[in-house]
């Protein structure tokens, strides 16, 4: 019921959320006899605050219809490129009229990012795609809001989670010649399993990985969110975190995490950092501080959009990554879409680059848990696998903002270089040793299965 009461209480606070802002811009307007009101900015700056508190929050966009490269604008436009019931893999296509530009943009690597399927949109990677459309083909995952999914799709596992990633991979491969991934957070578990699962295949795995900021290991450095995870038992979370989806959406009767609890737990572990920062946008308004003003907007229409996810995939992330650990341990298993249970073995991985970038302050993935997939990784040479730890950097500040430009960025784009031109000069000798090394790694693979499942 209390989903239910969520909504309704929402549903009665949305006609006052609209009058806030009315007569917020009714007392902020210079032509209006009520501006004239002593201590009007102080009265319209109220309602405005009341508004951004009392608002709903939906998906914002991703905005981004522009880049910069090399002196030009290039035009950017979002695109689809496979829709599937929980995710859709989505392209930002450039364009330009100009032959040497068109010819720079067509020789770049694809890269695909995968983005946090952990209670904020995928455009919480705005900034993280803008920089990387300068020097690449980029496509993102766009998780889609479990609640707005109806009961006829079916349900949606971790396994699910993995095997769409793969696929999104097999698709970029086929249409770009190759691929390099990033994943931000959540997704760098069932990214490895991914590319694990490929490799002990014999698939074609993407030239580079780049990880940050991901509980590859949340045995090391425990922060607070891995610490709520290891002390809760499963039923625990499956009776006080899940809730159906109420009947006024599509999704009405699908078993979700709500979106406005995993705000709650967001906003709870910081509470007096929002508390000033809600009031630092009061006087923003005040004083007619706009540009202050107006970043604290875009923080929080971000911040506050979140969506509902499945309950399924939740539980059986909580328990796979934080309380089995079973990446780490070797005990992970998966169901491929065929049906097939497949172990996961990261020390499979050949012949792919792997960079680990840490958050020297990250309060949410602690120091080392994302550094032990080199360790992980036995099969990668020294040569390929690097460390980067961001000095003076939070969780965020590793895929957003200055530090992210200026110091994260540098990194990736020289990582992800040397390992697309050191995998062209390969290609020829891969290409003519891959029928043999494929049909013995499916052998190998199948027998890995066939004990699995025994």
């Amino acid at each position: 019921m209390l989903y239910q009461f969520y909504e309704a209480q929402r549903a009665l606070m949305e006609p006052f959320a609209e009058f806030a802002l009315a007569s917020s811009k009714m007392l902020a307007n210079p032509v209006s006899p009520l501006s004239q009101i002593p201590l009007v900015q102080r009265i319209s700056a109220s309602y405005d605050l009341m508004y951004r508190l009392g608002k709903d929050y939906v998906k914002p966009a991703f905005g981004i219809h522009s880049v910069h490269i090399k002196g030009s604008d290039v035009a950017v436009q979002e695109h689809i490129e496979i829709n599937k019931p929980f995710c859709d893999l989505l392209r930002f296509k450039r364009f330009s009229d100009n032959a040497d530009t068109l010819h720079s943009l067509h020789d770049m690597p694809a890269v695909l990012v995968v983005a946090p399927l952990s209670g904020h949109y995928a455009t919480l990677l705005r900034d993280t795609v803008k920089q990387l459309l300068k020097d690449h083909k980029v496509y993102i995952t766009d998780w889609k809001n479990a609640r707005l999914v109806p009961l006829s799709e079916g349900e949606f596992h971790l396994d699910d989670y993995v095997n769409y990633v793969q696929s999104f991979i097999r698709h970029i491969q086929a249409t770009q010649g190759h691929c390099h991934v990033i994943s931000v957070c959540q997704p760098t578990v069932p990214v490895l399993a991914a590319v694990s699962l490929m490799a002990s295949r014999g698939e074609t795995l993407p030239l580079s990985m780049t990880m940050m900021g991901g509980p590859i290991d949340a045995t090391k450095s425990p922060t607070a969110v891995n610490n709520l995870a290891m002390n809760k038992s499963h039923d625990w979370f499956e009776n006080n975190v899940i809730y159906r989806v109420p009947a006024s959406f599509p999704g009405a009767g699908r078993r979700v995490y709500p979106g406005f609890l995993q705000h709650t737990g967001f906003v709870a572990m910081n509470p007096d950092r929002h508390m000033k920062s809600h009031y630092d946008y009061f006087k923003d308004l005040i004083k007619g501080d706009d540009a202050s003003a107006e970043q604290h907007r875009q923080f929080y229409d971000e911040y506050n959009a979140v969506l509902d996810m499945d309950a399924d995939y939740y539980l059986e992330t909580i328990a796979t990554v934080f309380q089995e650990f079973k990446l780490v341990r070797g005990t992970w298993d998966v169901r491929s879409d065929d049906g097939d249970i497949e172990r996961v073995r990261p020390q499979d991985i050949s012949g792919c680059g792997l960079l680990t970038i840490e958050g020297e302050l990250d309060d949410i993935s602690g120091s080392g848990q994302t550094k032990a997939a080199l360790k992980l990784c036995a099969g990668i040479p020294a040569s390929d696998k690097h460390h980067y730890e961001v000095k003076g950097a939070g969780h965020y500040g590793i895929f957003s903002g200055r530090r992210w430009r200026d110091m994260v960025y540098p990194e990736v784009l020289s990582f992800i270089k040397a390992h697309h031109r050191a995998t062209k000069k390969s290609t020829a000798k891969k290409a003519i040793a891959s029928p043999s090394a494929v049909a013995n790694a499916s052998s190998k693979a199948a027998s890995r299965r066939r004990k699995a499942t025994a």
